[in-house]
């Protein structure tokens, strides 16, 4: 039996959230979903989610200070980094911290399914 893979998507718009929960739902996912990086880390140390979908740019604790967080408490969850701005330095740092890619919005929702499947294969 293949277990199920639980995805928590991180972002502080609670539109995008709520239009990927949705997404993710459609494809028989278990989704959570965080606005902010305190909130991520409760859902984290709760739900030991297999990939998280994270936005760089949040206020408070941004996505890079999120994903480095991450990764030292779960280093074999999967992250995505999720941004409006196509920023080569923070995208290069979010590679060094970890991040198994980089989606810039607005994104393909195609393009999404192809990586989460590909992350999922994977683990």
């Amino acid at each position: 039996m293949v277990k199920e893979k639980k995805i928590l998507v991180v972002d502080d718009e609670e539109d995008v959230r709520l239009f990927l929960q949705d997404f993710l739902m459609e494809r028989d996912m278990v989704v959570f979903s965080a606005g902010s990086g305190e909130e991520a880390l409760e859902i984290m140390s709760r739900e030991k989610p297999d990939i998280v979908l994270l936005d760089i740019m949040m206020p408070g604790m941004d996505g890079l200070e999120l994903l480095s967080k991450i990764k030292q408490l779960y280093p074999k969850t999967s992250v995505i980094m999720i941004t409006a701005l196509n920023d080569e330095v923070k995208v290069h740092k979010a590679k060094k911290l970890g991040a198994q890619n980089y989606i810039l919005k607005p994104f393909s929702l195609g393009y999404l399914e192809k990586e989460l499947t590909k992350l999922i294969s994977e683990t």
